[in-house]
């Protein structure tokens, strides 16, 4: 007969161990990602306004579109695969972000929105955090496991400081990696680093913008377990939900096939940013009013179409999303910098006033789910989105958050603005995904973009597809 000696607690001891240490590292550089991201927010805001002030700026935009395309041609090298990089290294457990990313996506994004560039902050915040991430990794001497951890943890940090969101920025840093799978190893170090970060910005005094749902009409209620809603607006949330997902595949669709069909187009690519520029200045003058430029949250007129105006009834126009979809799609797929999440905000809210109005439900209500279902279509993470409809809307409407979002997830596709996100279990239940390395390869096998790319023909007539 044999005796078991082992302590029964070292498991719990090296459990607070490792608690401590991750504690110890994940602070300080999360404090260093926190208080740049609330300088990249102040200066970012006063950029927006000055170009306000100054409508001239957006006639050059197409020589800032050129600036841009030589700071990365001579410069930027592999920075510019921007997030997708940071996803590819994070699931190769390789670390090698380069430490110029973080001033290089700084500086172009201030001057794609200071000269009106439609476009989003999410890829800069995220984008800061993985570069200090790596650059404070490498000084420690982090390899594997542990580089993947911290630059996990650095893309929470960024996530989670620039929208207020901590909780959202924890679970989309780990969410985001893959298509139906996630590592809980690093849940903490990127709760952690999430709330430090966003607490860091608090402390810089740098506000976020607040959305609210108006409280909703007394309506007949069935009450299972401790929800209570109304079956008819259940039905209408799922309806909106689905059309949140094909806005989303829209979104990521155009990006990709605006960036080839330039690629194709263009035998000098320094002229691409440029016809980006001018497309944007021709769609202005076309409609007549600079609604759909930048980030689309401070107004810059009375009755402007912002994501506030569109929890209001009458607050945004028919065919605002698509608009702000063409804006968006052309300025990032010609070169142009920033982040997609904060254009995507916009296109589900003005979605959400539009199809509110059509279905005659609560306008705020659906321009929330709008707001965060469309985001959730377009990068696959319909956890963290639900969460963050709790951390900006309050939790009264939890069960309809999470509807619109795993809705929209599945309706949006195998498609997103992550190509780098690998698929390792497919929204459908069959096999055709299964060996996908990457959706970049799932877009490009089922004809998303416009180059069909014939050297996968002969996986179609393999698999009889």
């Amino acid at each position: 007969m044999t005796s078991n000696n082992k302590n029964p607690f070292n498991e719990h001891y090296t459990i607070i161990k490792q608690l401590i240490r991750w504690t110890l590292l994940i602070v300080p550089v999360s404090i260093v990602i926190g208080s740049i991201i609330a300088f990249f927010l102040w200066l970012l805001h006063a950029a927006i306004l000055f170009r306000f002030n100054h409508y001239w700026l957006l006639y050059l935009l197409p020589l800032a579109g050129l600036l841009i395309h030589f700071i990365y041609q001579y410069l930027g090298k592999s920075a510019e695969k921007g997030n997708n990089l940071i996803l590819e290294q994070i699931n190769e457990q390789g670390g090698a972000v380069p430490k110029r990313m973080a001033p290089i996506i700084f500086i172009t994004t201030i001057i794609t929105h200071l000269f009106g560039g439609s476009a989003g902050r999410e890829g800069t915040a995220v984008q800061i955090g993985g570069s200090i991430a790596s650059l404070y990794g490498r000084w420690f001497k982090l390899k594997g496991i542990d580089m993947r951890m911290i630059l996990t943890a650095g893309v929470a940090a960024g996530f989670g400081a620039v929208f207020g969101t901590p909780l959202t920025g924890a679970v989309f840093a780990i969410e985001v990696l893959t298509i139906g799978r996630i590592k809980y190893d690093a849940l903490l170090p990127a709760l952690i680093a999430a709330v430090v970060a966003d607490m860091t910005v608090n402390a810089w005094n740098i506000p976020h913008v607040h959305y609210q749902i108006a409280p909703l009409p007394q309506a007949p209620y069935l009450m299972l377990d401790l929800f209570r809603f109304n079956i008819l607006l259940v039905g209408k949330v799922i309806i909106s939900a689905a059309a949140f997902g094909l806005a989303s595949f829209l979104f990521a669709a155009m990006v990709y096939e605006i960036k080839a069909i330039t690629q194709k187009l263009f035998k000098h690519k320094w002229l691409i940013p440029v016809f980006g520029g001018l497309v944007i200045i021709g769609l202005t003058l076309l409609i007549g009013k600079p609604d759909y430029l930048s980030l689309g949250v401070d107004a810059e007129y009375p009755g402007a179409v912002t994501i506030s105006s569109a929890f209001q009834a009458g607050g945004s126009q028919t065919w605002s999303w698509l608009w702000k979809t063409i804006y968006t799609t052309v300025t990032l797929g010609t070169g142009f910098k920033g982040g997609e999440v904060t254009p995507l905000f916009y296109i589900g809210a003005t979605l959400g006033n539009t199809l509110a109005t059509f279905l005659d439900a609560p306008v705020s209500l659906f321009a929330a789910l709008g707001f965060i279902a469309v985001f959730a279509g377009a990068t696959n993470t319909p956890l963290a989105c639900t969460f963050m409809g709790v951390e900006l809307f309050g939790g009264e409407h939890a069960l309809l958050f999470a509807i619109a979002c795993f809705t929209a997830y599945f309706f949006s596709g195998h498609s997103g603005i992550y190509s780098a996100q690998r698929i390792v279990v497919p929204k459908l239940n069959d096999a055709y995904f299964a060996d996908e390395t990457s959706l970049a390869v799932a877009m490009k096998r089922r004809g998303y973009i416009y180059q069909k790319f014939k050297k996968y023909d002969y996986l179609f007539k393999k698999k009889n597809l």
